[in-house]
């Protein structure tokens, strides 16, 4: 064969293969434009989600509109269940779960997972927070997400911030107004170092004990006092075996919306987009709901019979002043880090 029939038949295969590769290079794009969709597909998924709390509690509000939203986005295919009361198991065991991966969410308060990451000690500090407008601010600022940043570190991931609300101290004893009024009252507190610290430090017998427990031990005579949110107050019938409340609003500590970090790994970026949409819509909900239930419930703690103190400005400034050492001792627990961020923080959002 001459040099120039080669030459032809060369450059005859050669165009060959370049039809045939312009061809599967336009297929591939006509793919990625009439099936990009198709390569984030979203499943079908029924995601199991624990809670401490009954239904009732604005949680479950906050639940409904996510679970609402969550279906809308994805077409139906993505699912919540969810499990109340501790059907599960308590906040720290079903946080447990989900760092092994063996369950998809929970919804608890931070507190009971200091042990598993320090720096959420930070939001049991006492007197943190002066209102609701400002714990929203440093929840979903940039505060919240330094917080939120560190969880995926402890096998978690951080939804939303959710609201547990203000505690507020009850007793049978006396009206407390300041101070004084507190010394030598047998409080209730949760098993928390930092609670428990916080009484101490305001002149308080601070008995850490469960939360089953503390009707009864109220009715008994054997603690004189407890702190909790209103509603709690409210739907735990503590009216029945309290006469005093006041509101000292002494604490806030927030809910989170937490997912398996492990599981976390195995959904679509799309999935977790909609997953991570839909808890900041049920945070607006629930955090709705739970102040008008506040408002509702001490309404009824007021026709139930209990007398309500509201602190003046004075009196929490002499309150802030007794806690004081409980922010120099924990920091080191906390992270000082932590804790100064926090701070400075608070500083910005005050003008100060």
């Amino acid at each position: 064969m001459s040099f120039e029939k080669q030459k032809s038949k060369f450059n005859n295969g050669g165009n060959k293969m370049k039809s045939t590769i312009l061809k599967g290079l336009a297929l591939a794009l006509c793919a990625g434009v009439f099936s990009g969709p198709a390569l984030a597909e979203i499943q079908e998924r029924t995601i199991r989600v624990s809670n401490g709390v009954a239904e009732e509690h604005p949680v479950g509000n906050g639940v409904k509109a996510m679970t609402e939203c969550m279906a809308d986005k994805s077409g139906g295919k993505m699912k919540l269940t969810a499990f109340w009361s501790g059907a599960l198991g308590g906040d720290l065991d079903a946080t447990q779960a989900l760092r092994s991966g063996t369950q998809e969410m929970v919804i608890t308060s931070t507190s009971p997972l200091v042990g598993i990451a320090p720096a959420l000690g930070v939001f049991d500090l006492p007197f943190l927070f002066s209102d609701e407008k400002e714990a929203d601010a440093i929840l979903d600022g940039e505060f919240g997400k330094y917080i939120s940043d560190q969880m995926p570190g402890h096998g978690l991931v951080n939804l939303a911030y959710w609201e547990n609300g203000f505690r507020n101290l009850t007793n049978s004893q006396r009206a407390v107004a300041g101070v004084e009024d507190i010394k030598g009252l047998k409080v209730r507190v949760m098993q928390n170092n930092i609670f428990l610290d916080s009484f101490q430090n305001l002149g308080a017998n601070a008995v850490p004990m469960a939360f089953g427990e503390v009707f009864t031990a109220l009715e008994t005579g054997a603690i004189d006092g407890q702190e909790n949110p209103v509603v709690t107050i409210d739907t735990s019938k503590f009216s029945e075996v309290q006469d005093h409340l006041t509101l000292s609003r002494h604490a806030y500590t927030p809910f989170m919306v937490l997912y398996s970090k492990p599981l976390w790994d195995q959904l679509d970026p799309e999935e977790q987009a909609i997953l991570q949409e839909c808890a900041v819509v049920g945070r607006d909900v629930q955090r709705k709901a739970s102040r008008d239930l506040g408002a509702e419930s001490l309404e009824n703690v007021k026709a139930a019979g209990m007398e309500v103190t509201e602190l003046t400005p004075e009196a929490q400034a002499e309150m802030r002043e007794a806690v004081k050492p409980v922010y120099e001792k924990h920091a080191a627990t906390i992270g000082q880090e932590v804790v100064d961020k926090m701070m400075a923080e608070l500083k910005k959002l005050r003008g100060e």
